[in-house]
């Protein structure tokens, strides 16, 4: 039996780890990591396991089993057999959680990142939905509108640019 000692002092650190799951892309925009977006919480060593805590984007995001699958996986291949991946729905996530790198893939995507401060409760008032002002990914302009408020998945709006042209979507604020 391996003694404590020499069980940490075999054991990757934290800092490590994190970027290991940097490399662990979000299956519904591949080019943002779990990392870029905020999902991973936490990661810490616990006994003889690794716990790494994960926020879904929303509680009933189709896509969590799989992140915690790809991070698994991902673990797995650098060595580390015991892994507890822990799903906690509150605090709620939050588009404030995507880093500024993840927002500038997303731009570079072409994917237009999330407006700071407008959220989809606040975009809900008495006659309709308004629209934040989102600007371009393609030319920047902020002559932009919203064709729908749904785009190719739950998380998106639809827009387009009056400016260039251009249809793209929008990460909505949460």
């Amino acid at each position: 039996m391996v003694a404590m000692a020499e069980l940490l002092e075999i054991r990757p650190n934290i800092t490590q780890i994190w970027d290991w799951l940097e490399g662990v892309s979000d299956p519904e925009i591949p080019v943002l990591s779990v990392v870029d977006l905020g999902i991973v919480r936490g990661v810490e060593w616990k006994n003889s396991g690794l716990l790494v805590e994960i926020t879904p984007t929303y509680s009933g995001c189709p896509a969590t089993s799989v992140i915690a699958l790809d991070i698994e996986t991902a673990l797995l291949k650098r060595g580390i057999e015991h892994i507890h991946i822990q799903t906690k729905l509150s605090p709620v996530w939050t588009t404030d959680w995507i880093s500024q790198a993840g927002r500038d893939k997303l731009k570079a995507y072409g994917i237009a990142p999330p407006v700071k401060g407008a959220s989809c409760a606040g975009m809900i008032k008495l006659g309709g939905a308004q629209a934040p002002e989102v600007a371009c990914p393609r030319c920047t302009s902020k002559q932009t509108e919203r064709i729908s408020q749904f785009g190719s998945t739950p998380c998106k709006a639809a827009y387009r640019c009056t400016s260039c042209l251009e249809p793209f979507d929008y990460f909505k604020s949460f």
